[in-house]
């Protein structure tokens, strides 16, 4: 019986491409023909794994021989390519487009695969050299993981600042040029968490209206959503870093971001851990209190009202003692009130006085940023 030839080709675009950039109009798939000693498979999930160690290291062209039925050769070659970009969260969000082409029979096939990435294998060691060398700097040898989280969110909001030209999507660009979009952000948060032992995913959705991506961060066993991005203030007189988005459950994140994948559920309110853990008491506590400052929580005690200009000057008073030009506040009552009152400051060694104002999640009360320079 004469053997019937198949030729079969198939471009497959990739969800990141549309997530943070386009693919170049006019890109097509090139015939490669297969070298005759390339490795032979004989699964998915064996393609799957071909794939993954081909993209660990960069490779932009991968070939190998299928023997087995080629009937759904398709699906299986997009199974597995989505397998194997699964493995690696970080790879997955390097890969800028990927084209494979098959060529055999009912019962074998000849498969290449041309991949092009954002980042290349050296920008890729670039990256993981300079993460050894940040976390050495950032992480003390006594640290534990809710002190390695802090430490890396405070590294990455201090040290990239948002790319709003658009061009810059890797962490390697973010590292040499000190700017990038979400996607640099955090692909770099994720590579020093993971640096750091802790298992993190990205999140890819929506915030704000934009598409959008931040990190899920796996902390004593609980979920927590964390944007670097967000948290990175955009407006150069307000230079400090927020907590708006640190260690967050689903339903605070859902009040502005939207996701529509499976990811781990984040239901554990963080506000409630922290308390508990300086209830414990214990080495760390003194961490665990600036901490729950820092992340506004004792904003919810009973004497963190503020409704006036004197209450409002001791706590500037007490934010310079600390050589602050920052402090955080919960007020009560109209936005123009508290106008009245922040006029009331110029009367301190203070200028350039500049606020932020929010609602405080499950108050009547004001979140407020209030940000001065020395005169």
């Amino acid at each position: 019986m004469r053997l019937r030839f198949h030729k079969r080709w198939l471009i497959v675009g990739f969800i990141g491409v549309t997530l943070f950039g386009s693919i170049p109009p006019g890109w097509g798939v090139v015939e490669v023909h297969a070298a005759a000693d390339i490795a032979s498979v004989t699964s998915s999930l064996q393609i799957q794994t071909k794939l993954a160690e081909g993209m660990a290291i960069r490779q932009t062209s991968i070939a190998f021989k299928y023997k087995g039925s080629t009937k759904n050769i398709e699906n299986m070659l997009k199974q597995a390519m989505n397998g194997a970009l699964d493995k690696d969260p970080y790879t997955k969000y390097i890969v800028d487009r990927y084209a494979y082409s098959w060529r055999g029979t009912a019962g074998y096939a000849k498969i290449s695969v041309q991949i092009t990435y954002r980042e290349t294998a050296e920008q890729s060691a670039y990256v993981n050299e300079r993460v050894r060398t940040i976390l050495k700097e950032i992480i003390g040898p006594n640290m534990n993981d809710h002190q390695k989280v802090k430490a890396i969110h405070d590294y990455v909001v201090m040290n990239l600042k948002y790319d709003e030209n658009l061009q810059r999507y890797t962490a390697y660009e973010g590292l040499r040029t000190g700017e990038a979009v979400c996607q640099g952000y955090t692909l770099l948060t994720y590579k020093l968490l993971k640096g750091a032992g802790l298992e993190n995913l990205i999140v890819e959705g929506t915030a704000g209206g934009q598409l959008h991506a931040w990190n899920l961060v796996l902390l004593d066993s609980k979920w927590y959503h964390i944007d670097t991005t967000w948290d990175d203030p955009i407006r150069d007189s307000l230079t400090g870093i927020r907590y708006t988005y640190y260690l967050r459950t689903d339903k605070q994140m859902r009040s502005d971001h939207t996701w529509t994948k499976n990811y781990p559920a984040a239901t554990s309110t963080y506000k409630e851990i922290l308390h508990n853990l300086i209830k414990k008491g214990g080495k760390v506590t003194a961490f665990y209190q600036e901490l729950e400052e820092d992340l506004g929580y004792n904003l919810y005690n009973d004497d963190a009202i503020i409704s006036n200009s004197t209450g409002l000057q001791s706590k500037v008073k007490q934010g310079l003692k600390k050589n602050k030009r920052t402090v955080t506040i919960r007020y009560s009552g109209k936005e123009q009130k508290l106008l009245e009152d922040l006029g009331g400051l110029y009367t301190l060694n203070i200028k350039n006085i500049s606020y932020l104002m929010e609602p405080l999640e499950g108050t009547d009360d004001w979140r407020v940023e209030i940000h001065w320079d020395l005169k």
